[in-house]
Protein backbone atom coordinates (compact mmCIF):
# COMPACT_ATOMS: atom_id res chain seq x y z
CA UNK A 1 0.00 0.00 0.00
CA UNK A 2 1.45 3.34 -0.75
CA UNK A 3 1.03 6.62 0.59
CA UNK A 4 0.61 9.97 -0.51
CA UNK A 5 3.19 11.77 2.09
CA UNK A 6 1.53 14.96 1.66
CA UNK A 7 -1.78 14.08 2.77
CA UNK A 8 -3.28 14.85 6.13
CA UNK A 9 -5.01 11.69 7.54
CA UNK A 10 -7.87 11.83 9.55
CA UNK A 11 -10.24 9.19 10.99
CA UNK A 12 -13.72 8.50 9.42
CA UNK A 13 -16.57 10.68 10.71
CA UNK A 14 -17.92 8.61 13.70
CA UNK A 15 -14.84 6.79 14.22
CA UNK A 16 -13.01 7.07 17.62
CA UNK A 17 -9.83 6.17 18.88
CA UNK A 18 -9.15 5.86 22.49
CA UNK A 19 -7.43 4.05 25.45
CA UNK A 20 -9.55 1.37 26.98
CA UNK A 21 -8.79 0.18 31.18
CA UNK A 22 -10.40 -2.59 31.32
CA UNK A 23 -9.05 -3.96 28.08
CA UNK A 24 -5.62 -2.53 28.99
CA UNK A 25 -4.94 -1.37 25.36
CA UNK A 26 -6.74 1.14 22.54
CA UNK A 27 -9.28 0.63 20.31
CA UNK A 28 -11.39 2.11 17.32
CA UNK A 29 -14.82 2.33 18.18
CA UNK A 30 -17.37 2.81 15.36
CA UNK A 31 -20.87 2.51 14.50
CA UNK A 32 -21.89 -0.26 16.79
CA UNK A 33 -18.32 -2.17 16.19
CA UNK A 34 -14.86 -2.04 17.97
CA UNK A 35 -11.81 -3.33 16.70
CA UNK A 36 -8.86 -3.89 19.75
CA UNK A 37 -5.50 -2.45 18.33
CA UNK A 38 -2.30 -3.93 18.91
CA UNK A 39 0.84 -1.36 19.73
CA UNK A 40 2.21 -0.80 16.65
CA UNK A 41 -1.78 0.18 15.58
CA UNK A 42 -2.11 2.26 18.75
CA UNK A 43 1.35 3.60 18.24
CA UNK A 44 -0.11 4.96 14.66
CA UNK A 45 -3.52 5.70 15.71
CA UNK A 46 -1.84 7.93 18.54
CA UNK A 47 -0.33 10.19 15.54
CA UNK A 48 -3.29 10.73 13.44
CA UNK A 49 -4.44 14.09 14.76
CA UNK A 50 -5.79 15.77 11.61
CA UNK A 51 -2.86 18.04 11.88
CA UNK A 52 0.33 15.20 11.03
CA UNK A 53 0.58 14.50 7.68
CA UNK A 54 1.69 11.38 6.20
CA UNK A 55 5.98 12.03 6.23
CA UNK A 56 5.34 13.92 9.53
CA UNK A 57 3.44 10.42 11.01
CA UNK A 58 6.67 8.13 9.51
CA UNK A 59 9.79 10.73 10.65
CA UNK A 60 7.63 10.45 14.07
CA UNK A 61 8.03 6.21 13.93
CA UNK A 62 11.50 6.81 12.32
CA UNK A 63 12.57 8.48 15.66
CA UNK A 64 10.87 5.63 18.08
CA UNK A 65 12.20 2.53 15.59
CA UNK A 66 15.62 3.64 14.43
CA UNK A 67 16.99 1.22 11.72
CA UNK A 68 13.75 0.51 10.01
CA UNK A 69 13.39 1.50 6.06
CA UNK A 70 11.76 4.10 5.52
CA UNK A 71 9.72 3.16 2.51
CA UNK A 72 6.46 1.60 4.80
CA UNK A 73 4.26 -1.11 4.04
CA UNK A 74 0.63 -2.33 5.85
CA UNK A 75 -0.98 -5.16 5.77
CA UNK A 76 -4.64 -4.50 6.01
CA UNK A 77 -4.96 -7.24 9.03
CA UNK A 78 -2.00 -7.05 10.87
CA UNK A 79 -2.93 -4.04 12.65
CA UNK A 80 -5.65 -4.81 14.71
CA UNK A 81 -5.48 -7.30 17.68
CA UNK A 82 -8.51 -10.29 17.89
CA UNK A 83 -11.90 -9.10 19.29
CA UNK A 84 -15.03 -9.67 19.35
CA UNK A 85 -17.62 -8.38 17.11
CA UNK A 86 -19.75 -5.79 18.86
CA UNK A 87 -21.66 -4.97 16.61
CA UNK A 88 -23.91 -5.73 13.30
CA UNK A 89 -21.52 -3.62 10.50
CA UNK A 90 -19.43 -7.18 9.37
CA UNK A 91 -20.66 -9.21 6.83
CA UNK A 92 -18.22 -12.04 8.68
CA UNK A 93 -18.63 -13.74 11.29
CA UNK A 94 -16.58 -13.08 14.17
CA UNK A 95 -14.36 -15.49 15.59
CA UNK A 96 -15.13 -17.17 18.82
CA UNK A 97 -12.92 -18.53 21.70
CA UNK A 98 -13.13 -22.29 22.02
CA UNK A 99 -14.60 -22.16 25.48
CA UNK A 100 -16.95 -19.41 26.68
CA UNK A 101 -15.83 -17.40 29.85
CA UNK A 102 -17.27 -14.27 32.04
CA UNK A 103 -15.82 -11.76 29.80
CA UNK A 104 -16.33 -8.07 29.86
CA UNK A 105 -19.66 -6.56 28.99
CA UNK A 106 -18.72 -4.37 26.26
CA UNK A 107 -22.34 -3.61 24.64
CA UNK A 108 -24.58 -1.65 27.00
CA UNK A 109 -28.01 -1.48 25.45
CA UNK A 110 -30.29 0.67 26.97
CA UNK A 111 -34.13 0.19 25.86
CA UNK A 112 -34.95 3.66 27.44
CA UNK A 113 -38.83 3.10 26.87
CA UNK A 114 -41.26 1.51 25.27
CA UNK A 115 -43.26 4.10 24.25
CA UNK A 116 -43.17 4.58 20.36
CA UNK A 117 -45.74 6.74 17.79
CA UNK A 118 -44.82 3.65 15.22
CA UNK A 119 -46.72 0.11 15.08
CA UNK A 120 -44.55 -1.90 13.36
CA UNK A 121 -45.51 -5.20 12.96
CA UNK A 122 -41.86 -6.97 13.36
CA UNK A 123 -40.78 -4.87 17.13
CA UNK A 124 -38.43 -7.15 18.84
CA UNK A 125 -40.56 -5.41 22.27
CA UNK A 126 -42.37 -8.61 24.23
CA UNK A 127 -45.82 -8.78 23.28
CA UNK A 128 -47.13 -7.49 26.48
CA UNK A 129 -44.84 -4.11 26.27
CA UNK A 130 -47.96 -2.49 27.78
CA UNK A 131 -48.11 -3.69 30.82
CA UNK A 132 -44.81 -3.34 32.01
CA UNK A 133 -43.66 -0.58 35.03
CA UNK A 134 -42.52 2.42 35.20
CA UNK A 135 -39.31 3.25 33.50
CA UNK A 136 -36.18 4.07 35.55
CA UNK A 137 -35.64 7.65 36.26
CA UNK A 138 -32.65 9.90 34.86
CA UNK A 139 -30.46 8.87 37.65
CA UNK A 140 -31.24 5.58 37.33
CA UNK A 141 -30.02 5.22 34.12
CA UNK A 142 -27.29 7.73 34.87
CA UNK A 143 -25.71 5.15 37.60
CA UNK A 144 -26.56 2.03 35.08
CA UNK A 145 -24.17 4.21 32.85
CA UNK A 146 -21.43 4.55 35.58
CA UNK A 147 -21.13 0.95 37.12
CA UNK A 148 -21.07 -0.38 33.38
CA UNK A 149 -18.53 1.89 32.15
CA UNK A 150 -16.40 0.46 34.98
CA UNK A 151 -16.68 -2.87 34.47
CA UNK A 152 -15.52 -2.19 30.90
CA UNK A 153 -18.57 -1.32 28.85
CA UNK A 154 -17.39 0.78 25.64
CA UNK A 155 -20.33 0.67 23.53
CA UNK A 156 -23.86 2.08 24.71
CA UNK A 157 -27.31 2.01 22.42
CA UNK A 158 -30.16 4.02 23.29
CA UNK A 159 -32.95 2.37 22.51
CA UNK A 160 -36.64 1.48 22.62
CA UNK A 161 -39.53 1.93 21.73
CA UNK A 162 -38.32 5.17 20.31
CA UNK A 163 -35.90 6.54 22.74
CA UNK A 164 -36.75 10.26 21.42
CA UNK A 165 -40.19 10.30 23.82
CA UNK A 166 -37.44 10.75 26.70
CA UNK A 167 -37.13 14.57 27.58
CA UNK A 168 -33.90 13.90 29.28
CA UNK A 169 -31.82 11.95 26.41
CA UNK A 170 -29.39 14.68 25.79
CA UNK A 171 -28.30 14.61 29.20
CA UNK A 172 -28.11 11.06 29.17
CA UNK A 173 -26.21 11.27 26.10
CA UNK A 174 -24.15 13.96 27.51
CA UNK A 175 -23.52 11.87 31.01
CA UNK A 176 -22.47 8.95 29.26
CA UNK A 177 -19.91 10.53 27.05
CA UNK A 178 -18.49 12.32 29.93
CA UNK A 179 -17.68 8.37 31.30
CA UNK A 180 -15.78 7.48 28.15
CA UNK A 181 -18.82 5.41 26.08
CA UNK A 182 -18.87 5.15 22.18
CA UNK A 183 -22.83 6.55 21.79
CA UNK A 184 -25.32 5.02 19.29
CA UNK A 185 -28.80 6.23 19.33
CA UNK A 186 -30.96 3.64 17.71
CA UNK A 187 -34.41 5.65 15.89
CA UNK A 188 -37.44 5.44 13.93
CA UNK A 189 -36.57 9.18 13.27
CA UNK A 190 -40.20 10.52 13.90
CA UNK A 191 -39.75 13.18 16.67
CA UNK A 192 -36.19 13.92 15.09
CA UNK A 193 -35.89 17.79 14.61
CA UNK A 194 -32.63 20.17 13.51
CA UNK A 195 -32.54 21.46 17.06
CA UNK A 196 -32.65 17.51 18.65
CA UNK A 197 -29.40 16.85 16.25
CA UNK A 198 -27.69 19.80 17.11
CA UNK A 199 -28.66 19.41 21.20
CA UNK A 200 -27.03 15.68 20.59
CA UNK A 201 -24.05 16.75 18.94
CA UNK A 202 -23.39 19.26 21.17
CA UNK A 203 -24.07 16.68 24.15
CA UNK A 204 -21.32 14.32 22.33
CA UNK A 205 -23.64 11.88 20.61
CA UNK A 206 -21.20 9.34 18.45
CA UNK A 207 -23.75 8.44 15.97
CA UNK A 208 -27.50 8.16 14.87
CA UNK A 209 -28.78 5.15 13.14
CA UNK A 210 -32.28 5.79 11.27
CA UNK A 211 -34.78 2.82 10.23
CA UNK A 212 -37.14 2.65 7.26
CA UNK A 213 -39.84 0.54 7.07
CA UNK A 214 -39.67 0.34 2.62
CA UNK A 215 -38.06 2.10 -0.07
CA UNK A 216 -41.66 3.82 -1.02
CA UNK A 217 -44.03 5.98 0.92
CA UNK A 218 -46.89 3.91 0.75
CA UNK A 219 -45.46 0.63 2.15
CA UNK A 220 -43.40 2.45 4.82
CA UNK A 221 -46.36 4.34 6.09
CA UNK A 222 -48.37 1.26 6.30
CA UNK A 223 -45.99 -0.71 7.90
CA UNK A 224 -45.49 2.10 10.49
CA UNK A 225 -48.51 3.22 10.94
CA UNK A 226 -48.24 6.35 10.27
CA UNK A 227 -48.96 8.85 7.29
CA UNK A 228 -46.13 11.03 7.76
CA UNK A 229 -43.47 9.04 8.75
CA UNK A 230 -41.46 8.18 5.44
CA UNK A 231 -41.25 11.91 4.58
CA UNK A 232 -40.13 12.70 8.09
CA UNK A 233 -37.56 9.71 8.02
CA UNK A 234 -36.31 11.25 4.36
CA UNK A 235 -35.66 14.59 6.22
CA UNK A 236 -34.06 13.37 9.19
CA UNK A 237 -31.75 11.36 7.25
CA UNK A 238 -30.28 14.09 4.95
CA UNK A 239 -30.14 16.63 8.20
CA UNK A 240 -28.23 13.88 10.04
CA UNK A 241 -25.78 13.66 7.10
CA UNK A 242 -25.55 17.65 6.87
CA UNK A 243 -24.52 17.05 10.67
CA UNK A 244 -21.66 15.33 10.19
CA UNK A 245 -22.96 11.86 11.56
CA UNK A 246 -22.41 8.76 9.83
CA UNK A 247 -25.06 7.69 7.54
CA UNK A 248 -26.27 4.88 8.68
CA UNK A 249 -29.47 3.32 7.71
CA UNK A 250 -31.26 0.21 8.76
CA UNK A 251 -33.92 -1.24 6.43
CA UNK A 252 -36.00 -4.68 8.37
CA UNK A 253 -36.77 -6.99 5.38
CA UNK A 254 -39.32 -9.05 4.76
CA UNK A 255 -41.54 -10.84 2.47
CA UNK A 256 -43.42 -7.54 1.65
CA UNK A 257 -40.21 -5.48 0.70
CA UNK A 258 -37.36 -7.62 0.33
CA UNK A 259 -38.46 -7.75 -3.77
CA UNK A 260 -37.66 -4.13 -3.52
CA UNK A 261 -34.21 -4.65 -2.65
CA UNK A 262 -32.71 -3.27 -5.45
CA UNK A 263 -34.61 0.22 -4.84
CA UNK A 264 -33.96 0.17 -1.05
CA UNK A 265 -30.39 0.20 -1.72
CA UNK A 266 -30.70 2.87 -4.56
CA UNK A 267 -32.32 4.84 -1.87
CA UNK A 268 -29.47 4.25 0.19
CA UNK A 269 -26.79 5.77 -1.99
CA UNK A 270 -28.89 8.41 -2.87
CA UNK A 271 -29.28 9.28 0.93
CA UNK A 272 -24.82 8.88 1.01
CA UNK A 273 -25.07 6.12 3.16
CA UNK A 274 -21.83 4.97 4.86
CA UNK A 275 -23.33 2.35 6.57
CA UNK A 276 -26.68 0.35 5.13
CA UNK A 277 -28.27 -2.84 7.43
CA UNK A 278 -30.33 -4.76 5.41
CA UNK A 279 -31.45 -7.38 8.15
CA UNK A 280 -34.43 -9.92 7.27
CA UNK A 281 -36.60 -10.31 10.48
CA UNK A 282 -35.17 -12.31 13.24
CA UNK A 283 -38.64 -13.96 14.64
CA UNK A 284 -39.07 -12.37 18.40
CA UNK A 285 -41.79 -10.61 19.98
CA UNK A 286 -44.05 -8.92 17.28
CA UNK A 287 -42.25 -10.44 14.29
CA UNK A 288 -42.93 -14.12 15.82
CA UNK A 289 -46.41 -13.49 16.36
CA UNK A 290 -46.80 -12.43 12.48
CA UNK A 291 -43.93 -14.99 11.39
CA UNK A 292 -46.45 -16.43 8.89
CA UNK A 293 -46.86 -12.85 7.07
CA UNK A 294 -43.34 -11.67 7.18
CA UNK A 295 -41.25 -14.42 6.43
CA UNK A 296 -39.96 -14.24 2.65
CA UNK A 297 -39.05 -17.69 0.66
CA UNK A 298 -36.25 -19.07 0.21
CA UNK A 299 -36.40 -17.95 -3.27
CA UNK A 300 -37.41 -14.16 -2.72
CA UNK A 301 -34.16 -14.47 0.11
CA UNK A 302 -31.87 -15.86 -2.24
CA UNK A 303 -32.61 -13.63 -5.07
CA UNK A 304 -32.25 -10.57 -2.62
CA UNK A 305 -28.92 -11.46 -1.61
CA UNK A 306 -27.67 -12.08 -4.93
CA UNK A 307 -28.72 -8.64 -5.94
CA UNK A 308 -27.34 -7.04 -2.78
CA UNK A 309 -23.53 -9.00 -3.45
CA UNK A 310 -23.75 -7.51 -7.15
CA UNK A 311 -24.69 -3.93 -5.77
CA UNK A 312 -21.69 -4.32 -2.97
CA UNK A 313 -19.07 -5.42 -5.80
CA UNK A 314 -20.23 -2.49 -7.98
CA UNK A 315 -19.73 0.16 -5.05
CA UNK A 316 -16.48 -1.11 -4.05
CA UNK A 317 -15.01 -1.66 -7.81
CA UNK A 318 -16.19 2.46 -7.54
CA UNK A 319 -14.83 3.03 -4.33
CA UNK A 320 -17.90 3.77 -3.23
CA UNK A 321 -18.13 4.09 1.10
CA UNK A 322 -21.01 2.80 1.60
CA UNK A 323 -21.19 -0.72 2.96
CA UNK A 324 -24.05 -3.03 2.88
CA UNK A 325 -24.69 -5.40 5.52
CA UNK A 326 -27.04 -8.48 4.46
CA UNK A 327 -28.51 -10.04 7.71
CA UNK A 328 -30.54 -13.61 6.80
CA UNK A 329 -33.20 -15.22 9.13
CA UNK A 330 -31.51 -18.34 11.09
CA UNK A 331 -34.71 -19.74 9.95
CA UNK A 332 -32.63 -20.44 6.35
CA UNK A 333 -29.62 -22.16 7.75
CA UNK A 334 -28.99 -25.43 8.78
CA UNK A 335 -26.74 -24.44 12.21
CA UNK A 336 -27.64 -21.90 14.41
CA UNK A 337 -25.92 -18.19 14.90
CA UNK A 338 -23.74 -17.89 18.25
CA UNK A 339 -26.25 -15.53 19.33
CA UNK A 340 -24.54 -12.82 21.21
CA UNK A 341 -21.51 -14.39 20.85
CA UNK A 342 -22.67 -16.79 23.96
CA UNK A 343 -25.26 -15.88 26.61
CA UNK A 344 -23.81 -13.17 28.73
CA UNK A 345 -20.68 -12.73 26.86
CA UNK A 346 -20.36 -9.56 26.20
CA UNK A 347 -24.00 -8.12 25.40
CA UNK A 348 -26.26 -6.46 28.54
CA UNK A 349 -29.57 -4.96 27.97
CA UNK A 350 -31.68 -2.75 30.49
CA UNK A 351 -34.99 -2.43 29.77
CA UNK A 352 -37.01 0.53 30.72
CA UNK A 353 -38.21 -0.65 33.88
CA UNK A 354 -34.53 -1.73 34.72
CA UNK A 355 -35.07 -5.81 34.29
CA UNK A 356 -31.13 -6.63 33.14
CA UNK A 357 -31.38 -9.50 30.06
CA UNK A 358 -28.57 -10.97 27.94
CA UNK A 359 -30.26 -10.05 25.10
CA UNK A 360 -33.31 -8.33 24.40
CA UNK A 361 -35.49 -11.14 23.58
CA UNK A 362 -34.95 -12.84 26.65
CA UNK A 363 -37.72 -10.73 28.29
CA UNK A 364 -40.34 -13.66 27.60
CA UNK A 365 -38.38 -16.60 29.25
CA UNK A 366 -39.59 -17.73 32.26
CA UNK A 367 -36.37 -17.22 34.09
CA UNK A 368 -35.82 -14.59 36.89
CA UNK A 369 -33.70 -11.91 35.87
CA UNK A 370 -32.60 -9.47 38.15
CA UNK A 371 -33.26 -5.46 38.03
CA UNK A 372 -31.16 -3.05 38.30
CA UNK A 373 -32.96 -1.27 40.90
CA UNK A 374 -32.29 -4.09 43.52
CA UNK A 375 -28.62 -5.13 42.43
CA UNK A 376 -25.69 -3.55 41.16
CA UNK A 377 -24.32 -4.58 37.17
CA UNK A 378 -21.31 -6.42 38.85
CA UNK A 379 -23.56 -8.27 40.72
CA UNK A 380 -25.94 -8.70 37.68
CA UNK A 381 -23.14 -9.78 35.11
CA UNK A 382 -20.94 -11.95 37.14
CA UNK A 383 -23.38 -13.49 39.69
CA UNK A 384 -26.83 -13.04 38.94
CA UNK A 385 -28.67 -16.73 38.12
CA UNK A 386 -30.30 -15.01 35.06
CA UNK A 387 -26.87 -14.80 33.65
CA UNK A 388 -25.13 -17.64 34.59
CA UNK A 389 -28.27 -19.70 33.28
CA UNK A 390 -27.12 -20.83 29.54
CA UNK A 391 -23.20 -19.91 30.13
CA UNK A 392 -20.59 -22.49 29.34
CA UNK A 393 -22.14 -26.12 28.22
CA UNK A 394 -22.69 -27.86 31.70
CA UNK A 395 -26.89 -26.86 31.42
CA UNK A 396 -27.25 -28.97 27.41
CA UNK A 397 -29.12 -31.59 26.60
CA UNK A 398 -28.20 -33.68 23.78
CA UNK A 399 -27.29 -33.38 20.33
CA UNK A 400 -25.46 -30.14 21.78
CA UNK A 401 -23.24 -31.87 24.78
CA UNK A 402 -21.84 -34.11 23.07
CA UNK A 403 -21.49 -31.99 19.42
CA UNK A 404 -18.36 -30.95 18.11
CA UNK A 405 -20.43 -27.47 17.07
CA UNK A 406 -21.11 -26.45 20.47
CA UNK A 407 -17.79 -24.35 20.58
CA UNK A 408 -18.72 -22.48 17.75
CA UNK A 409 -22.53 -22.09 18.27
CA UNK A 410 -22.61 -22.26 22.31
CA UNK A 411 -26.21 -24.32 21.53
CA UNK A 412 -27.88 -21.63 19.66
CA UNK A 413 -30.72 -19.15 20.31
CA UNK A 414 -32.05 -19.95 23.70
CA UNK A 415 -35.25 -17.38 23.26
CA UNK A 416 -36.00 -18.79 20.10
CA UNK A 417 -35.50 -22.75 21.73
CA UNK A 418 -38.25 -21.68 24.34
CA UNK A 419 -40.69 -19.76 21.64
CA UNK A 420 -40.56 -22.63 19.11
CA UNK A 421 -40.25 -25.47 21.77
CA UNK A 422 -41.33 -24.17 25.26
CA UNK A 423 -37.81 -24.98 26.88
CA UNK A 424 -35.38 -22.66 26.63
CA UNK A 425 -32.58 -25.43 27.39
CA UNK A 426 -33.51 -27.58 23.96
CA UNK A 427 -31.57 -27.64 20.71
CA UNK A 428 -32.11 -24.28 18.99
CA UNK A 429 -34.78 -25.80 16.27
CA UNK A 430 -32.79 -24.06 13.21
CA UNK A 431 -29.93 -26.79 13.42
CA UNK A 432 -30.60 -29.98 11.61
CA UNK A 433 -29.42 -32.44 14.51
CA UNK A 434 -32.20 -30.42 16.78
CA UNK A 435 -35.01 -32.91 17.14
CA UNK A 436 -37.52 -30.20 16.74
CA UNK A 437 -35.97 -28.95 13.11
CA UNK A 438 -39.06 -30.32 11.74
CA UNK A 439 -40.99 -26.60 13.14
CA UNK A 440 -38.25 -24.95 11.15
CA UNK A 441 -39.26 -26.93 8.18
CA UNK A 442 -42.86 -26.24 8.26
CA UNK A 443 -42.05 -22.97 8.66
CA UNK A 444 -40.51 -22.65 5.39
CA UNK A 445 -43.06 -23.94 3.42
CA UNK A 446 -45.71 -22.34 4.95
CA UNK A 447 -43.93 -19.16 3.36
CA UNK A 448 -44.34 -20.98 -0.04
CA UNK A 449 -48.29 -20.03 0.34
CA UNK A 450 -48.54 -17.58 3.00
CA UNK A 451 -51.23 -14.60 1.33
CA UNK A 452 -51.07 -12.56 4.51
CA UNK A 453 -51.32 -8.81 3.25
CA UNK A 454 -49.97 -6.17 5.50
CA UNK A 455 -53.24 -5.16 6.46
CA UNK A 456 -53.77 -8.42 8.10
CA UNK A 457 -50.69 -8.02 10.11
CA UNK A 458 -50.91 -7.54 14.01
CA UNK A 459 -50.01 -4.32 14.68
CA UNK A 460 -47.67 -3.16 17.78
CA UNK A 461 -49.56 -0.81 19.64
CA UNK A 462 -50.38 -0.58 23.54
CA UNK A 463 -54.39 -1.65 22.62
CA UNK A 464 -53.00 -4.93 20.51
CA UNK A 465 -50.45 -5.45 23.73
CA UNK A 466 -53.32 -5.20 26.20
CA UNK A 467 -54.80 -7.54 24.55
CA UNK A 468 -52.74 -10.40 24.54
CA UNK A 469 -51.69 -9.51 28.19
CA UNK A 470 -55.17 -10.55 29.06
CA UNK A 471 -54.99 -13.80 27.57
Amino acid sequence: MSFDRSKTPRWRPGYRFQYEPAQKGHVLLYPEGMIKLNDSAALIGGLIDGERDVAAIISELEIQFPGWPSSVKISSSSWRSPVLSTGSNSPEPAVLPGKPEVGLPLWLLAELTYRCPLQCPYCSNPLDFAEQGKELSTEQWIKVFREAREMGAAQLGFSGGEPLVRQDLAELIGEARKLGFYTNLITSGIGLTEQKISDFKKAGLDHIQISFQASDEQVNNLLAGSKKAFAQKLEMARAVKAHGYPMVLNFVTHRHNIDKIDRIIELCIALEADFVELATCQFYGWAQLNRVGLLPTKEQLVRAERITNEYRARLEAQGHPCKLIFVTPDYYEERPKACMNGWGSIFLTVTPDGTALPCHGARQMPVQFPNVRDHSMQHIWYDSFGFNRFRGYDWMPEPCRSCDEKEKDFGGCRCQAFMLTGDASNADPVCSKSPHHGMILQAREESETATHTIEQLAFRNERNSRLIAKG
